[in-house]
């Protein structure tokens, strides 16, 4: 009897941000395949009856490559395990479920996609940058500095970049590595403002994230933060700023000034109003 294998989100760090269904699973699993930057926390949740495979990479120094992974999948789910492989993020973005996925249909394995919180979302939250503004960014593209093997060098420069650019989305670069100089190129090359302010998010959501805010212009200049980072892009991010709040964005005042208690039928339907306008 095949067992199954569930493709989970592990979200970008803190234990709490899992979904209900993740966290069943991990503690149901009998075989864990895990990203090397899986939290150790979240790891903590597997049962010690279960079999625990590391098959991440750190720095790009692989453990197992690609077509092992899958190997290792089919060859577990195969002998009746339930197995959950589980990603950094959401498994669905940079996180090669594409692949896996294929593996598992060409072999006739059960297979389940449990989304998770992914990197760019929790980072922004953590850091308290709105990736969307109404009057800063209605666009957000999340895009990823880190090239396949194979790709042409000519693939390398800013030119792929400059549609984003043009449209004035948020920019959330997943995998920038440590060459900031080289981004901050192609960025520049793709037509972005040397003022655009930028962030680079290290260990969102854990006790060990650090933010460092700079410009494009000054973007070379960034230390080497711990992995996993986020690059995030925008006019947005200048909004983490309480001194950037401008005094429009103050709520009116509702109290009356007589100190009389203001009638409950005011507010009974500004909260579904609110929930069905649309707004960013």
């Amino acid at each position: 009897m095949k067992g199954k294998v569930y493709l989970v989100g592990a979200g970008p760090g803190d234990p709490e941000l899992l979904t209900l269904k993740a966290l069943r699973l991990l503690q149901t699993a009998e075989a864990v395949l895990h990203d090397d930057l899986v939290a150790p926390e979240i790891l903590k949740l597997i049962p010690p009856t279960a079999q625990i495979y590391n098959v991440g990479k750190r720095c790009g120094k692989k453990k197992i490559d690609q077509g092992e992974i899958n190997s290792l999948m089919v060859a577990l789910a195969a002998f009746g395990l339930r197995v959950v492989r589980l990603k950094g993020g959401d498994p669905l973005i940079f996180g090669r479920a594409g692949e896996e996925i294929e593996a598992l249909r060409q072999n006739a394995i059960p297979f389940e996609i449990v989304p998770g919180v992914t990197s760019a979302l929790g980072a922004a939250a953590a850091a308290e940058i709105p990736l969307t503004h109404r009057r800063a960014s209605s666009a957000l593209v999340f895009v990823t500095a880190h090239k396949a093997a194979g790709k042409r060098s000519s693939e390398k420069d800013g030119s792929d970049w400059s549609k984003f650019v043009a449209s004035g989305a948020t920019l959330v670069i997943y995998m920038p590595g440590h060459n900031y100089a080289d981004i901050g190129k192609r960025l520049a090359a793709a037509g972005l403002s040397n003022d655009t302010p930028c962030a680079v998010i290290s260990r969102a959501s854990t006790k060990y994230q650090h933010t460092h805010r700079t410009t494009l212009r000054s973007l070379h200049k960034t230390p080497q933060l711990p992995a996993p980072t986020l690059l995030v892009v925008g006019e947005v991010v200048a909004l983490a700023d309480p001194a950037t709040q401008v005094a429009e964005q103050l709520l009116p005042q509702l109290s009356p000034r007589d100190g009389s208690v203001l009638p409950a039928t005011l507010f009974q339907d500004a909260s579904f109003a609110s929930a069905d306008s649309g707004s960013q």
